[in-house]
């Protein structure tokens, strides 16, 4: 042997899997997420095949919509409305205290001391002191007898307090429970406080949040049963193709998704009209309605829908639209001579 030859250490080549484990590893692999590649894709192209059946027919299409948007816009108005009229009590609850006339021998000092006792119990939202000099100058305000007011050479008027309960509408015994703890508390006189008309006020509201509730019921059974009849319509008019796909073996999930989808934007759409018309109403009246809201010196702006409301009412049309559609698609599948 020669002296430069060197032992030569021979490696094995790298070990490769053949063509039928490369292929079976894939299919272990792979089968699932081509499937919901699959299902993906194929949702994606009826959603919006779906979209353009309803825009190659604008006018049927849009005519259903605007029965529906008009629908939709009553409901959303009536809650608008009850949402406005629990503000507007709002405001008046602010505006109706429970007054405490002070015995004539109370000083402002004892007055104030009192107030500061009141505050500390937790069912009051605040306390105002109306001293004497307070009450005639006011009293000289808005009664006209301020001349005659002039010639009394002492006041008569007592030291009253203010008091803004927490919650005042909610809870009538609560208020006669208050009413008769400051009647016992010594040094008041007696205590002013119209109960009637919060019983009227609490009557009118639950009535208006009863027939918001009646309403948008009907009205939501309204738009499912025109989006139902127009899916019926619409599968009506396919009944050959949905014949020959389920002689092809197509399921009924697979015979329902185009309707569903089609119920969905027939929702969708009229809910996002709705609230376009319901915009526009509002800013219709919102000037003449802050308007009258000066006239009275009061802060009152009407209330619209927030972020949260919005999406539930859209949500909710395209709810309806999918639940009408699988009603209707469902019954007829199974009424008819498919299988």
């Amino acid at each position: 042997m020669k002296q430069g030859n060197k032992n030569r250490i021979k490696k094995d080549p790298p070990m490769r899997p053949n063509r039928p484990e490369i292929r079976q590893t894939k299919l272990a692999g792979g089968d699932f997420v081509d499937k919901l590649c699959a299902y993906r894709d194929h949702n994606a192209q009826v959603l919006f095949a779906s979209l353009g059946r309803l825009v190659g027919s604008p006018f049927t299409s849009m005519m259903t919509i605007a029965v529906l948007a008009i629908a939709i816009t009553l409901a959303s108005g009536f809650y608008i409305f009850v949402k406005n009229v629990q503000q507007l009590a709002g405001n008046l609850e602010t505006s109706n205290q429970i007054s405490l006339f002070l015995k004539d021998e109370m000083t402002e000092a004892q007055a104030h001391k009192l107030a500061e006792s009141i505050r500390q119990n937790s069912s009051i939202q605040s306390v105002a002191v109306i001293t004497k000099e307070q009450a005639l100058e006011e009293f000289k305000t808005y009664s006209g007898f301020g001349s005659a007011i002039n010639a009394l050479k002492k006041n008569p008027l007592p030291i009253v307090l203010l008091v803004l309960p927490k919650h005042m509408l909610d809870d009538k015994q609560a208020l006669t429970k208050l009413e008769q703890g400051f009647q016992q508390t010594q040094g008041v006189d007696f205590v002013q406080m119209d109960l009637q008309w919060v019983e009227r006020l609490q009557a009118i509201i639950a009535l208006a949040k009863l027939f918001a509730a009646l309403l948008n019921t009907l009205l939501g059974a309204a738009v499912l049963f025109i989006i139902g009849n127009t899916i019926r319509l619409e599968l009506h008019n396919r009944h050959d193709e949905v014949v020959i796909a389920k002689l092809v073996g197509a399921t009924h999930a697979f015979i329902r998704r185009p309707f569903l989808y089609t119920g969905f934007w027939i929702g969708f759409i009229s809910g996002v009209l709705a609230w376009f018309v319901v915009a526009i109403l509002m800013l219709v009246l919102r000037a003449p309605v802050e308007k009258l809201s000066g006239l009275y010196d009061e802060g009152f702006h009407l209330l619209f829908l927030n972020v949260t409301e919005t999406l539930v009412m859209i949500l909710l049309a395209s709810g309806l639209g999918v639940l009408g559609a699988w009603g209707v698609v469902a019954g007829q599948l199974q009424s008819t001579k498919l299988e």
